[in-house]
């Protein structure tokens, strides 16, 4: 079962690791657009809290490799999901006599992905409904198929996840691939894994992250002057992004106090070297999506 670090994956994982133990082989890549310190913290909690059977991989440098050059949002989509089946088929034909995949798939996805009743339009693709079975040939297990968010949450409680894991805001497969309008790097993914953290750890010293639906930072590909001390700037922007949502079908900007998003906007420009401007989007969805690609 691939894992993501999401409350899906974590809670499907958890389930069928209660039913089989550790002849559940769990992989979690490091895709190299995660968050700040997501991929160590994550995997730690799924060895030592849930006693899951996982093995990290960092694959950083082959996405960065495939990903240099590439700016439309479908292409960087196509890479990441692409090398990711590469990297999961590998890890996984280390482990023999493999018949079965563990998806954390739930209903939504279905929805977005299937047309369920008749000719419906299919919004956008997600990468566990379909794909990956095909490649592999191996049958699926999704405990969650038919499960909303909440629901999901719910069972996560039960099985004694932690709170930190369980009430994650939810967070797109291509991770910050896709907050980062234009061209991927390693060195934009530092500057805007640098000012998410400080904008999610913001909320959360705010107790304002469990009021919003999900929130994170974007890098804009627009440079504009500012003034540090008595020097001239001339580097990146960030739009800060918070929805309250019920589903996530559709959404309201949140309106977050502004004493707040002054707080982060200065926090952000004093503390993270290359950006030194912050705006705060407020669209809804629809028209707009959550997520900027």
């Amino acid at each position: 079962m691939a894992l993501s670090g999401g409350v899906d994956s974590t809670v499907a994982a958890t389930l069928i690791s209660k039913a089989i133990g550790d002849r559940l082989y769990g992989i979690f890549v490091d895709n190299g657009v995660l968050r700040k310190g997501e991929f160590e913290q994550v995997l730690k909690t799924y060895k030592d809290n849930l006693h899951l059977n996982v093995k990290g991989v960092d694959a950083k440098d082959r996405f960065y490799t495939d990903l240099a050059g590439k700016t439309d949002p479908e292409a960087k989509r196509k890479v990441i999901g692409k090398l990711f089946i590469d990297v999961f088929q590998e890890e996984a034909k280390q482990v023999e006599g493999i018949e079965l995949l563990g998806q954390g798939t739930i209903y939504p996805d279905v929805i977005e992905s299937v047309s369920v009743h008749g000719p419906s339009v299919t919004i956008k693709s997600h990468h566990n409904v379909g794909g990956l079975p095909e490649q592999m040939h191996l049958e699926l297990v999704e405990p969650l198929r038919y499960l909303f968010k909440d629901e999901v949450r719910k069972v996560g409680r039960e099985l004694g996840i932690p709170d930190e894991l369980i009430d994650r805001h939810p967070f797109p497969g291509p991770g910050l691939a896709i907050r980062i309008l234009g061209e991927i790097t390693e060195e934009k993914v530092k500057l805007l894994q640098e000012a998410d953290h400080r904008y999610i750890s913001g909320l959360k010293e705010h107790n304002l992250y469990k009021s919003v639906w999900q929130a994170g930072a974007i890098l804009l590909p627009v440079k504009s002057v500012g003034v540090m001390g008595d020097e001239r700037t001339y580097e990146y922007t960030v739009a800060l992004r918070a929805v309250t949502s019920v589903d996530g079908m559709t959404a309201d900007w949140a309106h977050l106090p502004y004493d707040f998003l002054a707080h982060i906007s200065s926090d952000i420009i004093n503390n993270v070297r290359g950006i030194n401007r912050v705006v705060y989007d407020i669209s809804s969805k629809p028209p707009a999506t959550i997520e900027w690609e």
